[in-house]
């Protein structure tokens, strides 16, 4: 009887990863325990810690992948059009599909996070995250600086700070909509997606040159 091929390191490690994401929708990150993550993926509690040194790392490696997902879906979001405002809605879409589909990291992704890697203990992960996000900014930094080169957008937008606001406004935007949608639906007779994009064009239009 043939024997069955030894999976590689990595197998082990996604099973164990969408195991935890699992559970960390299902019971929130500080009441997962990393023998309810054994449980789950089916390994004992002392497998788990051969690929992974502990829950933090395990935290790392779902934020990380979830922020390289993001990534993606931003650079596609930007390559979809030559157009300004259309470029910058898809990017909206893009924010919204990304909440939509991991609601626990985009929370994460905008907390506190560590910058210092030359004084500080960090994981590796922890590193790797701060670069893709760096690369994200990159690209709406890129994004608008063309923007302003075809005159759609304001001159003397500061794109440091420009792209900060974007962050937080379109983040709190999107996270207001999913928390209060049966309020929007109520008291303002709106969808999710209709309040979502009145609030992108107001957004949008602080941004604009004064030809658009």
């Amino acid at each position: 009887m043939a024997r069955r091929k030894k999976q590689p390191q990595s197998e082990h490690r996604k099973k164990i990863t969408a195991a935890a994401e699992q559970l960390f929708m299902a019971k929130g990150i500080e009441n997962t325990t990393m023998s309810d993550i054994a449980r789950m993926s089916g390994y004992s509690k002392a497998t788990l810690y051969v690929y992974f040194k502990d829950k933090e790392e395990l935290i790392g490696v779902l934020v990380l992948e979830s922020m390289q997902k993001l990534y993606d879906y931003i650079k596609s979001a930007l390559e979809c059009s030559n157009d300004t405002k259309q470029r910058y809605l898809e990017i909206c879409k893009a924010l919204v599909r990304y909440q939509e589909e991991y609601p626990l990291y985009f929370k994460m992704v905008l907390d506190t996070i560590n910058i210092d890697f030359e004084t500080t203990r960090f994981l590796p992960e922890e590193k790797e995250t701060f670069l893709v996000g760096e690369k994200i900014n990159e690209l709406l930094a890129v994004f608008l600086k063309e923007g302003m080169e075809k005159g759609d957008i304001r001159a003397d937008l500061q794109i440091h700070q420009a792209i900060f606001f974007f962050w937080g406004t379109l983040s709190g935007l999107i996270l207001l909509s999913a928390n209060k949608e049966n309020y929007i639906g109520q008291e303002m007779k709106l969808s999710r997606e209709d309040f979502l994009q009145q609030g992108f064009g107001m957004l949008y239009r602080t941004i604009v040159g004064e030809n658009v």
